[in-house]
């Protein structure tokens, strides 16, 4: 077994399934797709790491993977079926995405850094990875041209809400991400029934707050 192999294998065995993961499609796609190739070169030694893993070019701003236990979790809380149609807001180099091209019918990742847009597609094109397309957008805007989806994921956290991703959402259509609004962050899961929004805390989570979805900073007199 490669040295990746055996760190992919270590990362599901030691990381995510003591996470309470059960989902086999989600464990399958974690051990066959390669970290690695979404993570620059210098920084490839720390892929199966228990951390939010910055992949931005130095000096960019931080875009992270999120920690594989945490995505792993929120991902099984979407119940992703192979008919859905998912949208990966802020996918960074793509990671997230080739997981779930590997389960669902489509995936729409949108990610706002062009630079990394460009990562992704590469990576993605790598693996061969069809139902995937990436698009560069603003984390707040979705893609309002692909709508509507069946599931939403974010890739960070949100310190607002973020309605106008919720308005992106099918008929019993489920949104999860980090939403801190304020302390201490909780991964909440959004469902879409009857024309209104359920919002359902599931449990704590931190992960870095994607741009374009943070708190506006309050006015001071």
């Amino acid at each position: 077994m490669s040295g990746f192999s055996a760190a992919r294998q270590y990362m599901v065995d030691g990381q995510v399934r003591p996470s309470d993961v059960t989902d086999e499609r989600i464990l399958d796609a974690m051990l066959t797709v390669p970290r690695e190739v979404f993570v620059p070169a210098d920084r490839q030694a720390l892929a199966y790491l228990d951390l939010d893993l910055d992949v931005a070019e130095k000096g960019a701003g931080q875009r992270c993977l999120i920690k594989p236990a945490l995505l792993a979790k929120m991902l099984q809380a979407t119940d992703i079926k192979n008919t859905d149609r998912v949208l990966i807001v802020g996918c960074a180099t793509g990671y997230a995405a080739a997981l779930v091209a590997r389960f669902a019918a489509e995936v729409i990742a949108t990610e706002s850094d062009p630079a990394l847009t460009a990562k992704a597609t590469a990576a993605l094109a790598q693996l061969g990875a069809q139902n995937v397309t990436v698009r560069t957008a603003a984390a707040a805007d979705g893609d309002a041209a692909g709508a509507p989806f069946d599931v939403i994921v974010l890739n960070g956290a949100t310190e607002i809400i973020p309605t106008g991703l919720y308005a992106q959402l099918k008929e019993g259509g489920r949104l999860v991400g980090v939403f801190a609004p304020s302390q201490p962050p909780r991964v909440s899961l959004v469902t879409h029934f009857n024309k209104d929004y359920g919002h359902r805390e599931l449990f704590d989570g931190t992960a870095p707050v994607l741009p374009g979805l943070e708190r506006l900073p309050a006015f001071v007199f």
